[in-house]
């Protein structure tokens, strides 16, 4: 079971349980939930049920693990020789994991794969 959902303009193929790393929003505390409603694709196993663009109704759960979480740190340099010219400037970007919870598509048929049983080595 997975589904693709976008979130500030990146795709994330997710599964309930999965942590994602999305852009931090204001207001995020830990414990907290948050719901993605623009579901592109999901997957319960058998079907697929496929968005244009995306799925009507649809939204997956999801509570937050750590709401500031920060990136690596970007440098940029700027050169031009015999000018004199530098410029030295830097970023980081801030993100909030999350981990997956519940999915909400309506018409998604959930199939549970049924455990094989294990064969025994004849000795």
């Amino acid at each position: 079971m997975f589904a693709i959902i976008e979130d500030s303009g990146r795709q994330f193929k997710v599964a309930p349980g999965a942590e994602i790393t999305v852009d931090l929003r204001e207001g995020l505390e830990e414990g907290g939930s948050l719901k993605f409603e623009r579901v592109l694709l999901a997957n319960g196993g058998g079907d697929s049920v496929i968005g244009k663009p995306a799925i009507e109704g649809a939204s997956i759960a999801a509570t937050v693990v750590s709401p500031l979480h920060k990136g690596p740190k970007l440098e940029v340099q700027k050169f031009r020789r015999r000018k004199n010219s530098r410029r030295h400037t830097g970023h980081r970007q801030k993100y909030a994991i999350v981990k997956i919870g519940d999915f909400d598509v309506p018409g998604l048929q959930i199939v549970e794969k049924k455990e094989e049983p294990q064969e025994q080595a004849a000795e």
